[in-house]
């Protein structure tokens, strides 16, 4: 009693000391590689302004349309769950928390936008609206006006517009710096991205900056779109996105996938570029695969049917938008763009339906997990680390309250993230 058991082996330590030694490299590049996720929120949605129409007033003009979209459309819970099937249960706390998050932080990402959105403009006038951007981003984040996650989209690395992005993007930055540093929600975006040269390129750029201002090396990452074709297959055959991802030299926050962009760019007529087109599911896949691991978030793209108009236009534009939504979440797609203040009660209405419904199921899965107690379902660490994930990210979008997932499942926020491997926990 009390001492341990000698069993009987054959191989002695130098043996595994020699496989460790065989691994270390590999063991040092998998780390690299594959650092997991990185523990910290993922906005539902990114929403885009052009830079020259992009105010002081932006974020709160957006919510107040929204809301008057709500009240004009469907005014009460019951006409919000009649447009868009929402089972009766979920009726009356869904539309309570859509109206609570259109009056409060209507926008959880916004980009100012000096590509598509913006258009060619000359020097001059692209030069003081990327001032603009920087004065206006840094002056929203000091009084907590900001969006949670904010910034910019440069034009691409192409020949043609390359000089110019790169302009833009100093002066974005450097008012920024002059006002008082990057801001932690700070968000960059990289566009039509088809070779992985370019993401290297902006990587590069990104250190030069850093070691101009005085920077901690790595301080800036970037969104890489993905609207290329060549951005998912390459000349030789290969996942061209994975390649990318390595460019950045850790630097890649996101993959953002282009709807309209990617369905051209493949020769899909444009009454059938959508977010469920065939095309559209293999790049996104790819893309999922590309990034598991690797703390490189995804983003689907967006729908360009507006909810304007009469009622029922606006009836059927926030059904096809929730539909879209709610299809991307369950593909693991947590985040999307949205092109209109319309859009946000359907997007809301999607996000806070989809966790609210399974917040019963995966908080009775994890007390099963936890107490190791079975309970129908036998869950492994992999599965627990989703269903952690799962009611974290639905606490953060507000679609959960802390002290109702605490009641179901006994746990604690740390405790989740804990369970969910989140870095810190």
């Amino acid at each position: 009693m009390g001492q341990q058991e000698t069993v009987a082996t054959s191989l002695g330590r130098a043996v595994r000391d020699e496989i460790d030694a065989s691994l270390a490299e590999t063991d040092a590049d998998l780390a690299r590689r594959y650092p997991g996720d990185p523990g910290t929120r993922q906005p539902v949605h990114t929403v885009y302004v052009p830079a020259d129409a992009f105010t002081a007033g932006t974020l709160r003009t957006w919510g107040d349309r929204a809301l008057a979209a709500l009240d004009e459309h469907a005014p009460d819970a019951a006409a919000l769950a009649a447009v868009l099937g929402t089972p009766d249960e979920l009726a009356e706390p869904v539309h309570e928390r859509v109206r609570a998050k259109l009056e409060h932080e209507p926008v959880e990402d916004l980009r100012i936008d000096f590509e598509d959105g913006y258009g060619p403009r000359d020097d001059a006038e692209e030069d003081a609206d990327a001032a603009r951007a920087a004065e206006l981003t840094a002056a929203a984040c000091q009084d907590g006006t900001a969006a949670p996650y904010m910034g910019i989209r440069v034009k691409c690395m192409e020949a043609a517009v390359r000089d110019r992005s790169i302009r833009t993007l100093d002066i974005f930055l450097t008012g920024l710096m002059d006002a008082g540093g990057l801001p932690a929600g700070l968000v960059l975006t990289l566009p039509k991205v088809s070779r992985p040269e370019q993401v290297a390129a902006m990587a590069h750029l990104a250190g030069e900056f850093e070691k101009a201002r005085g920077l901690a090396a790595g301080r800036i990452g970037f969104e890489i779109q993905i609207e290329t074709a060549q951005a998912v297959l390459g000349a030789d055959g290969t996942a061209t996105v994975a390649r990318m991802i390595d460019a950045a030299q850790g630097r890649a926050t996101a993959l953002h996938y282009g709807t309209y962009d990617y369905s051209a760019a493949c020769g899909i007529s444009a009454a059938h570029q959508s977010l469920d087109h065939p095309a559209a599911d293999h790049a996104k896949a790819v893309m999922q695969t590309a990034a598991a691991g690797t703390g490189v978030r995804l983003s689907d793209g967006s729908t360009n049917v507006l909810p304007v108009g009469a009622t029922g236009q606006v009836h059927d534009a926030w059904r096809l938008h929730h539909r879209l939504v709610r299809r991307s979440l369950a593909r693991g797609y947590y985040q999307g763009w949205d092109m209109h203040p319309g859009h946000l009660p359907s997007r809301y209405a999607a996000v806070y339906a989809f966790y609210r419904e399974g917040l019963e199921q995966a908080a009775a899965r994890l007390v099963a997990y936890t107490h190791r107690t079975g309970g129908g379902v036998l869950d492994e660490p992999a599965t627990a680390r989703a269903l952690s994930g799962y009611l974290l990210r639905g606490l953060d979008c507000g679609a959960l309250d802390a002290g109702e997932t605490a009641r179901l499942t006994g746990l604690t926020r740390a405790d989740l993230e804990a369970l969910a491997g989140r870095p810190g926990a």
